[in-house]
């Protein structure tokens, strides 16, 4: 991300704080528990093209890995298909392996790389393109609604079933 890494506290919430009232991006706090564990957001919201894209993801250690995230995935993607959005995005440096794997775990489509699409903190960034469209969502839907499912989960919080064996 263009942002961060934060020095401190402090400093991370002088950048959060000058989003605030902004429409695009839109930003959402993800709260597990009654705290804040992680923030997100909807950007290049365009409703007459019905495209929107998530983006901003930042998971603190306690939300990183777990049911929670997850859900709040699924969340913000069942929120723009249910306004009628046709096509939903996900775009990340194609050199974060982590974002690309998660981009594919929750069902987005590698759609190609846009290489030298920006550049950002004294570098070429190439961008991976992933999208999830509205014919897709139904199935995918499921799956998530599957693998939230308390039943998919053991006593000790662990999955039974991955969300890749849902779809």
């Amino acid at each position: 991300m263009s942002y961060g890494p934060f020095v401190d506290r402090a400093d991370m919430e002088r950048t959060a704080s000058a989003w605030i009232g902004s429409a695009d991006p839109l930003f959402f706090t993800f709260d597990v528990e009654g705290a804040a564990r992680g923030w997100g957001a909807y950007l290049r919201i365009e409703p007459g093209h019905g495209v929107a894209e998530v983006g901003h993801l930042v998971f603190s250690p306690r939300l990183q890995r777990t049911p929670a995230a997850t859900e709040a995935m699924y969340l913000m993607m069942r929120h723009v298909f249910e306004l009628g959005y046709r096509r939903y995005e996900w775009k990340c440096d194609a050199l974060n392996a982590a974002s690309r794997r998660a981009a594919e775990r929750l069902g987005f489509t590698y759609e190609g790389t846009f290489r030298q699409h920006m550049v950002y903190k004294g570098r070429n960034r190439d961008t991976a393109w992933y999208s999830v469209i509205d014919a897709e969502w139904p199935k995918l839907r499921d799956a998530f609604e599957g693998w939230l499912d308390p039943s998919n989960f053991d006593s000790q919080g662990r999955q039974r079933r991955r969300l890749a064996d849902f779809r």
